[in-house]
């Protein structure tokens, strides 16, 4: 079959391109600007804007020849132009209804396991669902628990490692006894392979959940067991700390670390009773247990490397900025006379040097706040390193003497380059 898969790149969606490539399907990515990404090279990819294409007319050409469709696309917290309102109902549904009016009729929704209570994540996520369901399609609804992979991680998942692998502690909310039903990304693939190959499957709500249901405690333990990390000091997060946290996280930052989140997690996030032998009977998929998951994919180096640097580069990054600050507010708080002594002989007038100074530490300003912000992240350390280099090379050729400086003077400069080379390298998320 030709699928069309919106959210291809993304975590999930990435792991059921690679099941359906698998299995022998045709796939259509369709991704943000229609970038081709290197992990699927015989995959097609076609340009689409969930935050935008909310008209039928948007994707009646991107479905031509297309036998079928999977819903990857959400977003975790809204962004920009990216609301809950547009990428999860309103585009989806002018998607669900193109292929209505072009009689595609197998549209299969990946939604999200949770109750409405947890946040306009899951909420909005079901207002989709329910919108699918008024349409005359043979429509399926997977809704996955929590989603993990020992292959990869991202988001969530990758928030749940960076805790597992924190040094010598373990930070639990509570006692850490809030209860998840973990399954494996590749299973998730599995079940829209299997969805697929039963036509006569349609119009019903699945949940996508793994064999245990585990207290969160457990399953970081797990993890820290498979990442080679020795056995923690349990460390119990009150309650009201927790909400800080994710209040902070939700205002400030712009990763998993939030309120939906956290209200999933001490609410548990577990499928019905019988969810487990629904599954087998209605896909015939038997999801595997954690632990099989994690003995089938011994961890590398590399995931030991991710798992400890998840909470350290946010800490570098914010570093740096403050450097950048506290740069741009010396070089405005200088006087003439302090200005003339680091650059003693300059051809310059002592007024042009001043000014120098001010234009300099004013670009300080604006790049550290601006990465402090992490606005277009890439750019602004690309303007830092640039900035770094001029000051090395300018003062360094033109007053090698700050070579020897017994503080260090320019030779601090040179561990900087390595620090923007490293959250340059690091920058991309998937």
């Amino acid at each position: 079959m030709r699928v069309l898969v919106t959210g291809a790149f993304g975590f999930i969606g990435a792991h059921i391109v690679a099941a359906l490539t698998a299995a022998g399907h045709e796939v259509i990515g369709a991704v943000r600007s229609g970038r081709i990404d290197a992990r699927f090279p015989g995959v097609r990819a076609i340009a689409c804007d969930m935050a935008s294409d909310v008209h039928e007319a948007d994707w009646l050409p991107r479905l031509d020849g297309v036998d079928a469709v999977v819903n990857c696309a959400g977003i975790l917290r809204e962004r920009g132009r990216d609301s809950f309102k547009t990428v999860h109902e309103r585009t989806p549904l002018a998607l669900f209804r193109a292929c209505s009016q072009l009689g595609i009729r197998r549209v299969i929704q990946i939604s999200a396991l949770g109750e409405i209570a947890d946040g306009e994540f899951i909420a909005s996520k079901h207002r989709g669902d329910a919108a699918l369901k008024t349409l005359d399609l043979d429509w399926l609804v997977l809704r996955p628990s929590l989603v993990y992979s020992a292959r990869g991680s991202y988001g969530g998942s990758s928030l749940l490692r960076a805790l597992a692998a924190l040094p010598r502690f373990l930070l639990l909310p509570g006692q850490g006894d809030q209860l998840v039903q973990p399954i494996a990304a590749e299973d998730v693939g599995l079940a829209v392979v299997a969805a697929l190959a039963r036509p006569a499957l349609v119009c019903e709500v699945i949940e996508l959940v793994g064999p245990e249901v585990l207290a969160l405690r457990d399953y970081l333990l797990a993890w820290r067991h498979w990442l080679g990390f020795g056995r923690p000091v349990v460390l119990p997060v009150p309650a009201w700390m927790v909400r800080v946290g994710a209040a902070m996280g939700e205002r400030l930052g712009d990763g998993p670390l939030g309120q939906t989140m956290a209200r999933m997690l001490e609410r548990g996030n577990v499928g019905e009773a019988h969810a487990v032998t629904r599954l087998q009977q209605t896909l015939g998929l038997q999801p595997r247990p954690l632990q099989r998951a994690l003995a089938e994919t011994p961890s590398a180096v590399q995931d030991r490397w991710h798992a400890r640097l998840y909470f350290g580069l946010p800490v570098l990054r914010v570093l740096i900025a403050l450097l950048w600050l506290g740069s741009g507010v010396a070089g405005w708080l200088a006087t003439e006379a302090e200005v003339i002594t680091v650059v003693p002989g300059s051809s310059l007038s002592a007024g042009s040097l001043l000014m120098l100074a001010r234009l300099t530490a004013s670009a300080d300003l604006v790049l550290g706040a601006l990465c402090l912000l992490r606005w277009r992240p890439r750019w602004v350390l690309t303007l830092m390193l640039l900035m770094l280099l001029g000051y090395t090379l300018g003062i360094g050729i033109g007053w090698p003497s700050h070579w020897l400086d017994p503080l260090g003077g320019l030779l601090k400069n040179l561990p900087l380059f390595g620090v923007l080379a490293v959250l340059l390298a690091t920058e991309e998320r998937r």
